[in-house]
């Protein structure tokens, strides 16, 4: 076959599958159906399947588990920008990340060792700064940090209900990626560890509170605006 013939069944593939994500058929944190179904269904190849899926894993619609399947990671097009109920809605879930953070920041501070430290430092450092290509790479490198945050807490109801709502928090990383909501830099997550290190929960709340306010307050702007 022919490269360009091959680029218009990947272009419709794509497409495809993304009409389907954004008409919500599946919904966020559904396993999409297997490679052979998939095939089946838009009458393409396997390999077709998998280009189609490596784009929208990497425009952040999806997103790949080793060893278990494709998932949907959002239901909203990231090619358009933020609307008014968009905008709101991630408000909402800023802010419930935000007490989920915060408390578990302050639980770290009090039940932190010098091992947890060193995770947590060691993990910000393979996250890096994202300049750009795989954002859902970027997306599970950021989340396995703040994860690490929660488990610092000890506190098993806590993991499990952040592990819950995982596809919202990658949700709420996914948006900071865009232009309209700035990304916290690799200083304000250096801060937290710093302030859970520090074993005063005071500075580990301040710290999370510092990291969240540019963009609860990008996101107040937005829908004053």
């Amino acid at each position: 076959m022919e490269p360009l013939a091959k680029t218009k069944l990947a272009d419709t593939a794509i497409e495809s599958i993304r009409a389907e994500i954004l008409g919500k058929r599946w919904a966020v944190g559904d396993k999409l159906p297997n490679e052979a179904t998939l095939s089946s269904m838009l009458s393409v190849s396997r390999g077709t399947v998998r280009e189609a899926v490596r784009v929208l894993v990497s425009q952040g619609l999806l997103e790949t588990r080793q060893g278990s399947g494709t998932y949907v990671l959002s239901t909203t097009d990231t090619r358009l920008p933020l609307t008014m109920a968009r905008r709101a809605s991630l408000r909402d879930l800023f802010e419930a990340r935000c007490a989920l953070d915060v408390e578990a920041a302050r639980l770290a501070a009090l039940r932190q060792t010098p091992a947890i430290i060193a995770e947590l430092r060691a993990l910000l450092a393979k996250r890096g700064n994202f300049e750009g290509g795989d954002k859902s790479a970027f997306i599970e490198r950021d989340l396995a940090f703040h994860k690490a945050v929660i488990a610092a807490s000890a506190n098993r109801a806590m993991i499990e209900i952040y592990e819950f709502f995982s596809a919202s928090i990658a949700e709420t990383i996914k948006a900071t990626l865009d232009d309209e909501i700035p990304e916290p830099d690799m200083r304000a997550h250096a801060d937290i560890i710093d302030a859970i290190s520090s074993g005063d929960p005071q500075q580990a709340d301040a710290a999370v509170r510092r990291f969240m306010a540019p963009i609860i307050s990008a996101l107040d702007r937005m829908l004053h605006s």
